[in-house]
């Protein structure tokens, strides 16, 4: 029996949820690569930051034509795309680390596994299509 949330089936499933979702849904098998990934991944946007206002700075008269030229080299396009794969990091790292930091049992009772899961499927869910949706504008026509 159980008298912590009054229906025994879904206590059990929540904590069955609990026990997979801690394993699922980070972002890889340690607190420290997480840390790591986080703190990589927030130097190369710092680093892209700069570039993109340093290029603004000097580039004198910005027009149409010269930042279409300088986004489409090569080595601008590289340098975007892991910008955009490093904030998709940095973004799950930071947002599973919130959901799982305050949605929990403790303060939304039984049903905070599910809504915990369903809220990080909705974020992993917008992130894939932000990093597809950034490819195609990158690197299609």
């Amino acid at each position: 029996n159980c008298d912590h949330c009054g229906c025994c089936g879904i206590h059990r499933f929540s904590l069955l949820l609990g026990g997979v979702m801690k394993s699922a849904t980070s972002f890889s098998r340690s607190g420290t690569s997480d840390w790591l990934a986080q703190r990589v991944s927030a130097v190369i946007l710092a680093v892209y930051f700069v570039v993109i206002v340093g290029w603004l700075l000097l580039a004198g008269e910005v027009s149409y034509e010269a930042w279409h030229s300088f986004m489409t080299c090569t080595a601008m396009k590289v340098f975007t795309l892991l910008a955009l794969l490093s904030l998709a990091a940095h973004s799950w790292v930071g947002l599973w680390t919130v959901t799982t930091d305050y949605i929990t049992t403790r303060q939304m009772g039984a049903s905070a596994n599910f809504l915990r899961l369903i809220v990080q499927i909705g974020m992993a869910l917008v992130i894939f299509v932000y990093v597809v949706w950034g490819i195609m504008i990158l690197w299609g026509n």
